[in-house]
């Protein structure tokens, strides 16, 4: 079933739509959290509350891109429960991740008002796409997915050296680009 379909469902206020949209994304939102939670049963929970997140989100909004839309819904509520739950014992990989381009974004603490949140925002997409696919998804896969090296290598073919000096010089670009557009870094 399409997207357009299964938002559909949800503006209908009909239960197929979870149905549908488990069937068409429920690995994704399973990676997500996974990669994220590494616990079966806080996993499944963050699906769970992805599903109800969804179901209540859609009446108010009508999602362009509708896999981004639940993928984000999925990540920030596991994001959420994993600092709930204390989980840098749980899954060191996720803290490395956050730790890593923590020296690129940790300004965002204070930041106050949504308007500069989304230019920091747009500012990281900006970035992104100036970026070779290669290395986006090599960024996207560490930073949004918070997929280990071992993962990207396997995805990519690359060694872990030069995964590692990947993240690294993309890291320290974004920092310089960061400060050069005025976000204090």
């Amino acid at each position: 079933m399409d997207d357009e379909m299964i938002v559909s469902l949800f503006w209908a206020r009909d239960e197929r739509a979870i149905v549908e949209t488990s069937l068409k994304y429920g690995r994704l939102c399973n990676h997500i959290a996974n990669n994220i939670l590494s616990n079966n049963e806080d996993r499944e929970e963050c699906i769970n509350d992805t599903y109800f997140a969804v179901w209540n989100a859609i009446p108010d909004k009508h999602p362009s891109r509708f896999s981004v839309f639940i993928s984000r819904i999925a990540r920030n509520l596991a994001l959420k429960k994993y600092e709930y739950i204390s989980a840098a014992k749980r899954n060191p990989s996720a803290v490395t991740s956050l730790e890593e381009l923590g020296d690129c974004v940790s300004g965002t603490d204070n930041i106050e008002s949504e308007i500069e949140k989304k230019h920091i925002e747009n500012t990281i997409n900006k970035f992104l796409w100036r970026l070779d696919e290669e290395k986006r998804n090599v960024f996207i896969r560490r930073y949004w997915y918070f997929d280990s090296i071992g993962t990207i290598c396997k995805f990519t073919g690359f060694s872990q050296s030069k995964v590692k000096s990947m993240l690294y010089e993309m890291r320290r670009k974004l920092r310089k680009y960061l400060e050069s557009e005025g976000i204090e870094v």
